[in-house]
This record gives structure tokens, C-alpha cells and sequence, in this order.
């Protein structure tokens, strides 16, 4: 018996998301400030996941909304797939929340969150992991970006993208750099939009690829590779590009790139200290070794994004998918939770007596 089912009655169960249109464009934002954010399909599929675990499903929203709901929130646990809006931390301002209100929290927590949203300190903790990372720096916000490229030592093409945004914010064709002045040019149109640093590193050429894992710690697994296309032209994923751009495919899954792929997906999963589910994306060049290139612990559960394909491929039902993952993940927060209950004193939060 599960830790959920052993709990008198349904679980209430609540969201934590950011919703198209649920919120104004702040001042000052660049133009994909809300290019993470979900459909109203995401949402659906989450409580229809959550329907078929025998649960309730309540929608709390995003942080803001969260936070005009403390102390109380009404709920056993929550699921956080929200982005938030403001800062580096932004994607852990609801999983503070949830953690000041005492809910048991699916999903990683605020420290893995704000870790794996900086681009350069995630690259600096997965290679640590032992897992490939093209070499790079980081262009501090007013910085002159010709300098780092002379005291690195790296060589042209270059990708520069906003420090600490999500897989395509801030990403166009002129994000990959063949000159000194192009890459000036790009860092100063992203100091601009975004008010930032910028990572700067070593283009990969070569096939692109995502990896899901779900689970946590030695329990986490990874998820079949699916290879994503790019742009012919500047060789970047067209997932991260505006607009519908041509693209190409290329590259062979063999067994053994599999392999690799979910070793290496697994590897940045934990060294991170991701919980429940994330997304690893990476490049092959002709080595055929992996590199990783980022890792989204909040992907899309929305009905066109990775989990839906991989629930198709599987032949299951989406909402059967997703509530393999979620019941999961939540026997998980709230074994943790009560566990941290036990050691404090408390014996945990309260079974469900609503």
C-alpha cells in the first residue's frame, strides 16, 4: 500500500502553476517573459491525472495567488509546476511558500530549483558529476564579452543565452555567433532585454536530444531519448527558436547513445538534487559522446510536450501516464514529510479528515 492510500480518505491534492494569461505583463518585461508558462490544457491534464489516483484536485495558481491563500491553504500536498516571474530564485518562490505552510511539495524543492535555473552553476555542478559540458563563461551584466572569449581561450561558433532564464527564453538565430562582433552585439541585445549576465560557451554541432527521468535519488529512472530537430541554418534547436522555422534531423539512436543519454540524464538528475521528474537536454557530436546542455526540473506536462509523446510511444493513455508519475512523486513528499515531522517532534502533518 502506497503512503497516499494509507491516509484516511482522498488526498486534496493542490496546483501551484502559471497560466497564459493569468497575469499582466510586468514592466520592463522582454517580449517571452511568459514563454515557460502553461496552457489551459496543462492544467486540465494534471487534475485528470489526478482524478484517476482518486484524489481531489484543487487549483491554487501561481505565486502570487499561493500566497494570498496563507497560512492556509486547504490542502494535504501540492503539485509545483509554476515559473514564476522576477528574479533568479523565481522558480522557487511557490516551493517556499508550500514549505512555510507545511504542505508536502511534488516536484523539486527551492534550492534544485534556483541551482538548475543558473545556467553557469548548473554547467559547474553536472560536470562536477562527471557529465560532459561545453566549455565556457559568463559575461557579467555591462561586461565586455570580447574579453572572456580572449581569456577563455574559446573559438568561434559561440551560443550566448540569458544566465538564468529558461531552455528558450532569449534565444534567436543571432544567439549562435560566428564573430567577435556578432557575439558583442548578441550579449548587448540580451543585457538589454533580459538585465543579466550571459553565459557564453562553445557551440556543439551535432544531433540534439532530451532525456526525462522521473523519480528521485537512486529511485529515479530514466525515460527513453527523443530527438529534437534544429534549424538547418543555425544548428539550434527549433523548440527554442520564435516562429516555425525549417528544420533538420540527423543523428542515429543506437542502444549504446541510449545508454549514455540516460546515464548522463540520471547523473545531472541527482547531482542537482532533483525530485520527482525533470528534463535533460543534450548535443552528440560526431564523438558520439553525450554533452549536456540544460535541465528543466519543471518541464511541460502539457498534451504536446515530451511526456505526452512518451505516453504515446508507451501506448498509454495520458492521463494513466501522468498518474504513474504523480503517484509516485507524491508517496514520496509525503514519506518526506513525515519523516521530517518524526525528527522534529511533530509526527508529521495531520492525516486527511475533510
Amino acid at each position: 500500500m502506497s503512503v497516499a492510500e494509507s491516509r484516511n480518505g482522498p488526498l486534496r491534492v493542490g496546483l501551484c502553476y502559471d497560466r497564459f494569461g493569468d497575469a499582466p505583463r510586468p514592466p520592463g518585461a522582454p517580449p517571452d517573459w511568459d514563454a515557460e508558462y502553461e496552457p489551459e490544457e496543462t492544467v486540465a491534464a494534471l487534475e485528470a491525472a489526478l482524478r484517476r489516483l482518486g484524489h481531489e484536485p484543487v487549483r491554487l495558481g501561481n505565486a502570487a495567488a499561493v500566497l494570498a491563500r496563507m497560512p492556509d491553504l486547504g490542502v494535504d500536498a501540492a503539485v509545483n509546476i509554476a515559473e514564476s516571474y522576477g528574479s533568479r530564485n523565481r522558480e522557487a518562490h511557490v516551493p517556499v511558500l508550500l514549505e512555510l505552510a507545511g504542505v508536502p511539495c511534488v516536484g523539486s524543492d527551492a534550492l534544485s530549483l534556483s541551482v538548475s535555473l543558473d545556467k553557469h552553476l548548473t554547467k559547474t555542478v553536472v560536470a562536477a558529476a562527471g557529465v560532459g559540458v561545453p566549455p565556457g563563461g559568463v559575461v557579467p551584466l555591462g561586461a565586455d564579452a570580447g574579453a572572456l572569449v580572449e581569456a577563455a581561450g574559446l573559438a568561434f561558433p559561440l551560443m550566448a543565452k540569458p544566465r538564468y532564464e529558461g531552455t528558450a527564453k532569449g534565444i534567436t538565430p543571432s544567439s549562435r555567433c560566428e564573430t567577435s562582433d556578432g557575439l558583442v552585439a548578441e550579449v548587448a541585445r540580451q543585457h538589454a532585454l533580459y538585465g543579466q549576465d550571459v553565459v557564453v560557451e562553445a557551440f556543439v554541432d551535432g544531433a540534439e536530444w532530451t532525456v526525462g527521468v522521473v523519480g528521485t535519488g537512486d529511485g529515479a529512472r530514466a525515460l527513453p531519448a527523443l530527438q529534437r530537430a534544429v534549424e538547418p541554418r543555425s544548428g539550434i534547436g527549433v523548440h527554442a527558436l520564435p516562429g516555425d522555422p525549417d528544420y533538420v534531423i540527423g543523428g542515429a539512436l543506437t542502444p549504446e547513445l541510449e545508454e549514455r543519454l540516460g546515464d548522463a540524464a540520471l547523473a545531472a538528475h541527482r547531482a542537482l538534487e532533483c525530485r520527482d521528474f525533470s528534463r535533460s537536454d543534450f548535443r552528440v557530436a560526431a564523438d558520439g559522446v553525450p554533452v549536456f546542455i540544460e535541465i528543466n526540473p519543471l518541464p511541460t506536462f502539457a498534451p504536446d510536450g515530451t511526456f505526452a509523446i512518451l505516453a504515446e510511444l508507451d501506448g498509454q493513455p495520458y492521463d494513466a501516464f501522468l498518474a504513474d508519475v504523480l503517484g509516485a512523486a507524491l508517496d514520496r513528499a509525503l514519506a518526506d514529510s513525515a519523516r521530517l515531522g518524526a525528527e522534529a517532534g511533530g509526527g508529521g502533518p495531520p492525516a486527511n479528515d475533510r
